[in-house]
């Protein structure tokens, strides 16, 4: 009997002895490396999303509608030409009965108001100057929006992984506590078993909501990734994408992002308003607001032309047949200049240029309010990233090492009799959660990194505007190193 006794509590001791190396060796062991060549990356995401974003050619479109048109302003009116009769007698409708009666030809030209069209043509101009910026900054709306759900999908992923990975540790912690209660011999309870299954159960519920929320980020991820071609025969969209659009697979590696002011950004002290202006001034969004701010100023231009008058020419040659004699009668030319006087200007076209300076004030407005936007989206985001570099270091220096620590010291005393179960299951779970905050956190400021890329983004050189293909580089390559 003393020697089954003994057998016991070697076994005992070897299983809680194995399950110990696997926390470490789990604790320690890197997540599998997926060797699938169709990960998605997240600088592939991004790329995928800005070449098929339909928003982009529709801006294009209308950037090239505008310009079309800015060229066509620019152009007189088409004249008028008007055939008739004139001066025909009621009382029989004969052509020779009177000498007034003629066929008649006419041509008018009008001359719009001073320099109306020209100044309409720039109007026109200075609208489509506005487009490359809206692409530019939609571009790098469309990273930020993109990378962020690829992160958020990863994040999903890889607690996926961790929890998959321990889930091994907690079946070893049934087996064991089965064990010891099975032999007798340990102070292990009915409870215990009952505990180590209910944690088993609870983690696959957690995997089904984990699953739950991939999806949900999958699914918003690929609206961003589908490529329509050019419409078939029938006019409707073709679906050309030969991406999986279901059941992606992320690479299993974290982006680091590459911030674009970092010096800025790190720094504990904080410029004053004034001083932050200037690093947005260049933004896209504001280039083209104070292109539209620039429109509407010519439009006050075009509103003051209504002061001058509107000039018109004709001219008419009217021919006339022989009288009833069979004398010859001369033909008549006509030609003349029409134009009208803007002397009652107190309710059109002092109103008119009122009106045009107080729409050139709304979009002023609309700049102000924007930049307040871009200085409010940096300080929110600076502090964000500052206290989660502070709470980083606190997981992994501190909170993380004690509670390995304790997880093995619990583990260590249930081994020897000494401890109870339920806190071996306890540190397990809060090292199991530990995990996954640090991975959270890191996530988070790869999110951070991608908002405050976008707000700096016009610190970029900005010359090469007409460069596509080096602007949609730069929006991947400053959110990625």
């Amino acid at each position: 009997m003393n020697k089954l006794n003994q057998r016991s509590k070697f076994g005992l001791k070897f299983g809680a002895a194995i399950l110990a190396f696997s926390v470490v060796t789990v604790s320690a062991a890197q997540l599998p490396v997926l060797a699938d060549s169709k990960a998605l990356s997240f600088k592939k995401a991004i790329t995928m999303a800005q070449e098929s974003d339909p928003w982009l050619t529709g801006n294009k479109h209308k950037q090239q509608a505008l310009e079309l048109m800015s060229t066509a302003a620019n152009t007189l009116p088409d004249p008028k030409v008007s055939i008739g009769f004139a001066n025909l007698p009621t009382n029989g409708f004969d052509f020779t009965q009177e000498g007034m009666t003629q066929a008649k030809v006419g041509i008018a030209q009008m001359f719009p108001r001073g320099d109306t069209l020209a100044i309409k043509s720039q109007q026109l101009k200075t609208q489509s100057e506005a487009f490359p910026y809206q692409r530019k900054d939609r571009a790098s709306k469309v990273a930020v929006t993109v990378g962020s759900l690829w992160l958020d999908a990863y994040r999903v992923q890889q607690t996926i992984a961790l929890i998959e990975k321990n889930r091994s540790l907690f079946e070893q912690l049934a087996d064991v506590a089965t064990a010891s209660y099975s032999s007798a011999l340990g102070k292990t309870r009915q409870q215990d078993i009952v505990r180590a299954q209910l944690e088993l159960t609870r983690l696959e519920d957690r995997l089904a909501q984990l699953a739950q929320q991939k999806n949900g980020f999958v699914g918003m991820l690929t609206q961003w990734l589908s490529q329509f071609s050019s419409e078939d025969s029938t006019g409707e969209p073709v679906l050309a994408s030969d991406f999986a659009l279901y059941q992606l697979v992320l690479s299993q590696e974290l982006p680091e992002i590459e911030l674009i002011n970092r010096a800025l950004i790190a720094k504990e002290t904080w410029l004053e308003p004034s001083a932050l202006i200037r690093y947005f001034s260049n933004h896209p969004a504001v280039m083209a607001l104070e292109k539209n701010i620039q429109a509407t100023k010519t439009g006050i231009k075009l509103a003051q032309q209504k002061y001058q008058p509107e000039w018109g020419v004709n001219a008419s040659y009217g021919y006339r047949a022989d009288d009833a004699m069979g004398s010859s009668r001369a033909d008549l030319f006509s030609v003349g200049v029409t134009f009208d006087l803007p002397i009652f200007t107190h309710n059109r076209q002092d109103k008119a240029v009122q009106s045009a300076v107080s729409a050139t004030e709304a979009v002023k407005t609309d700049k102000i309010l924007l930049l307040r936007q871009l200085l409010g989206a940096y300080s929110s985001a600076k502090g964000r990233l500052l206290r989660l570099k502070e709470r980083q270091m606190l997981y992994k220096f501190k909170l993380l090492p004690q509670i390995h620590d304790q997880a093995a010291a619990s583990l260590s005393a249930y081994t020897n009799d000494d401890g109870d179960f339920s806190e071996v299951v306890r540190s397990r779970i809060a090292v199991l959660n530990t995990e996954i905050d640090l991975l959270t956190l890191n996530v988070e400021e790869q999110k951070i990194g991608l908002e405050l890329n976008y707000l700096f983004i016009g610190s970029l050189n900005t010359a090469n505007t007409h460069n596509k293909t080096n602007n949609k580089q730069i929006v991947v390559n400053s959110g990625q190193k």
